[in-house]
């Protein structure tokens, strides 16, 4: 599986319903090396490693398992590498031991190791700890949060984790087209829009639109 490129921009796609609406969807997004589909939290909770593997079998790029691991690393990072994924999550209000442990096996296994910092107040306090720096930095909003007014996604914590690490910025959290293109503004390397239904409370994209276009106006929004 090809590494990131610093130099390109990414849109990462969060399925986070269910088998169905893979089905119904995935086969009608553009193949790209710039696009990553997401297994996201709740559709892993749902449908456990055998959604993994139906959305392996419909996509044959990066596959991203929102595992948010809080504890026994190892293990689950092995789960999702054997149901083919090639990138997992960790919190980053993980203990340092548990994120290290992280690190290292997705590194031994040619995954992608993200750090999700959703409720993390300054990244440097779970950064600085760490024997080697992940691969990708989630800033995340999250979805409970969304409603909230005047929370936003803290693009500050960008310079502030550049200053110090190599790793690549992922945004996520009520992104649209307009949030997408204030993420890439801001410094971020990847952007994750959430697949949302129509009716639900948060911001991504409609699982009723034309998905295809939507996700080229993403690519084309965020080059």
């Amino acid at each position: 599986m090809p590494e990131l490129d610093n130099n390109l921009r990414y849109l990462q796609i969060a399925f986070n319903y269910d088998l169905n609406l893979v089905r119904q969807v995935l086969p009608h997004i553009p193949r790209s090396d710039r696009i990553l589909i997401e297994a996201g939290t709740p559709y892993i909770k749902r449908e456990g490693m055998s959604g993994l593997r139906l959305i392996r079998r419909y996509w044959s790029g990066h596959l991203v398992a929102d595992l948010k691991v809080a504890d026994g690393a190892l293990g689950e990072v092995d789960m999702a590498h054997q149901a083919g994924a090639t990138a997992a999550t960790i919190l980053g209000t993980a203990p340092t031991e548990s994120i290290n442990l992280f690190i290292e096996h997705c590194e031994k296994l040619n995954m992608l190791s993200m750090v999700d910092l959703i409720g993390v107040d300054d990244p440097l306090d779970v950064l600085r700890p760490l024997k080697k720096a992940p691969d990708i930095a989630v800033i995340h909003l999250g979805r409970d949060e969304e409603a909230t007014q005047g929370k936003v996604i803290r693009y500050r914590q960008v310079n502030r984790i550049r200053s110090k690490f190599n790793s690549l910025i992922s945004a996520a959290g009520g992104v649209d087209l307009r949030e997408a293109r204030s993420a890439i503004f801001n410094g971020a390397n990847i952007v994750v829009a959430n697949l949302v239904h129509p009716g639900d409370d948060w911001t991504g994209i409609k699982t009723t639109d034309n998905i295809a276009e939507i996700t080229r106006q993403f690519l084309e929004t965020i080059s």
